[in-house]
């Protein structure tokens, strides 16, 4: 492991370290992430596809990663199927790991998995150049290899959400009332939280016109990218925004939510990728911390007469939330079944499990 990789930013920023993952070159979107833990959850994130991930806590590595054990034909230490991010980045790998369910290294499976890595980057300083500059491309090359970025392929100009989606419906049959899934890149763990509380899930392509399947409710996923690329969704959502049936959308599903209801939406200059969001419940001096990873927001100027802001984030004050006066639409731009993260806004899937009929 003591051969090195070169990271390059668009604008000319490089910076050397030593791979511990796949030895290869890719490029993508580079993002950070301040969360201290639950790296297993963020590298399975749909929501990371065409990304670099940075992670800001410097060691990584520490706890290794878990077995592949399923319940409800779902794996339980995971957010999906593989890996999401395109590499990863950090200050501090670990060589040593121990942890009662690891199974393996993060640098096996990282190699496993074909994803390249690099430790020993100041990922302080590169974090700051991305706070002040904002998210832009980068490629991970040879360390005297010349980057390259004529040809360079900008990921929030594709349907990353026809990538991570599934191709055919699946079904988890659990209890009597039951709700339309769209997958947009789900997270395992909004599966979870309604499985737990016995409601049953139809899961079905985000392109997939759920107007013509009969559930109690509509739950729209989170998934990577720009919104305004699911136009399929945005369109069956104006249509069940007629049909007055509760609509809850998460994240990528709140902002396309939002765009069925005549929102715009734009891109964030960095995005909120931690565990540690702080929002705020409009009308109320309630605080709340949350999951959260985005790069596109709600303006909130945009909302019609119908609807009101329902969440904002107390470090920016951007949009949080959004909620119907009066129907059952709801959405929330950060992660209410988070994993990893805090639970504090897990009750939201309790208060839109009330509304099914």
């Amino acid at each position: 492991m003591n051969e090195k990789l070169k990271l390059v930013l668009e604008d000319g920023t490089e910076y050397v370290g030593y791979s511990f993952g796949f030895f290869a070159r890719t490029e993508g979107e580079i993002v950070f992430n301040t969360g201290m833990i639950g790296y297993p959850e963020t590298l399975t994130d749909p929501s990371y596809f065409g990304q670099i991930l940075v992670e800001t806590y410097p060691l990584i590595g520490n706890y290794g990663v878990p077995n592949k054990s399923e319940k409800d034909g779902i794996l339980q230490f995971f957010e999906s199927d593989k890996i999401q991010i395109r590499a990863l980045i950090v200050n501090d790998y670990s060589f040593e790991f121990s942890h009662w369910s690891a199974e393996k290294s993060l640098s096996d499976w990282l190699i496993e998995e074909k994803i390249p890595a690099i430790y020993g980057i100041d990922t302080r300083a590169l974090t700051r150049k991305l706070r002040d500059k904002g998210t832009m491309l980068a490629k991970i090359v040879l360390e005297n290899e010349k980057a390259d970025f004529s040809n360079i392929i900008d990921p929030n100009k594709q349907n990353l959400v026809e990538q991570v989606s599934i191709s055919s419906e699946i079904e988890y049959a659990k209890g009597k009332s039951r709700i339309i899934l769209v997958d947009h890149g789900v997270k395992f763990n909004i599966l979870r939280e309604f499985l737990n509380r016995d409601i049953s899930i139809l899961r079905v392509p985000y392109n997939f016109d759920f107007n013509s399947i009969k559930a109690d409710g509509i739950v729209i996923s989170s998934g990577p990218g720009d919104p305004m690329q699911c136009k399929e969704t945005i369109e069956h959502t104006k249509k069940a925004i007629l049909e007055n049936k509760p609509i809850l959308g998460i994240c990528l599903g709140h902002q396309i939510l939002g765009l069925a209801a005549g929102c715009d939406t734009y891109k964030l200059k960095y995005g909120h990728r931690s565990h540690n969001q702080p929002v705020n419940e409009m009308g109320t001096k309630r605080t709340l911390i949350t999951t959260q990873n985005h790069g596109f927001a709600i303006k909130r100027e945009t909302l019609s007469e119908d609807w009101r802001e329902w969440f904002t984030n107390d470090n920016d004050s951007t949009n949080e939330g959004i909620v119907h006066i009066s129907k059952p639409f709801f959405g929330t731009q950060f992660h209410p079944e988070a994993n990893p993260g805090p639970d504090d806004t897990s009750y939201i899937f309790d208060m839109f499990i009330r509304t099914l009929k």
